[in-house]
Parts: structure tokens; C-alpha cells; sequence
């Protein structure tokens, strides 16, 4: 089981509740509501029922609201956000992939 000081290094950990996690995005309670409606994550939900929100998923809604106050539609500010996800992993698994080439050419 993990350890709380493990719990706070994990960016995926859903440490923060809808309130809070409004008040750091800077978004609405309701913003949040419809980014889970249009699938861009899922939060985790409590034992209670209430939407848990990690790190990770306070950056996608913080990326979402930018882009729909910049005029962008929510439906397409969450594709844009899922493909600048895909993007990021790619790039990091093509360095990784880099890396593993070199030690092995060494």
C-alpha cells in the first residue's frame, strides 16, 4: 500500500476536490463537470460519490480553460488537448528509444 509522502509525489494521485480543484484551475465547478461529460478524463470519485482530481488532470483543465476563453470550442479544445497528450508521449518514447540506441551502439 502506498505511503502518503509516495501519494504526494504522484502526479496521478487524486489528492484534490472538485472546489479546490476549480479554484486552481480557475475554472467553474460546472467547467469541470462538462470536461468529465466530454470524456477528456475521468476523475476518480470518492467512496461518497464526489470527483477526486490529481495533478495531472488540474494541467488538462487548466490547458481546456485557455483554449475555450481563447474562443475555442470545449469539444474541440478536449481533442486538441488529447492530441498534444498523444504528441508528448510519443516524443518521449522516441527519446527513450534514442537513448536505449546509443548505449547499445556503445
Amino acid at each position: 500500500m502506498a505511503q502518503p509522502d509516495d501519494m504526494f509525489g504522484d502526479e496521478d494521485y487524486p489528492a484534490y476536490t472538485m472546489g479546490r480543484a476549480a479554484e486552481i484551475t480557475g475554472a467553474s465547478q460546472d467547467f469541470l463537470r462538462r470536461l468529465d461529460e466530454a470524456k477528456l478524463f475521468n476523475p476518480y470519485r470518492s467512496a461518497g460519490g464526489h470527483r477526486r482530481y490529481s495533478r495531472y488532470q488540474l494541467r488538462l483543465a487548466a490547458r481546456a480553460r485557455e483554449l475555450v476563453a481563447q474562443g475555442t470550442a470545449l469539444e474541440a479544445a478536449c481533442r486538441i488537448i488529447i492530441l498534444e497528450d498523444q504528441l508528448q508521449e510519443a516524443r518521449h518514447h522516441h527519446a527513450e528509444h534514442q537513448r536505449d540506441q546509443r548505449v547499445d551502439a556503445a
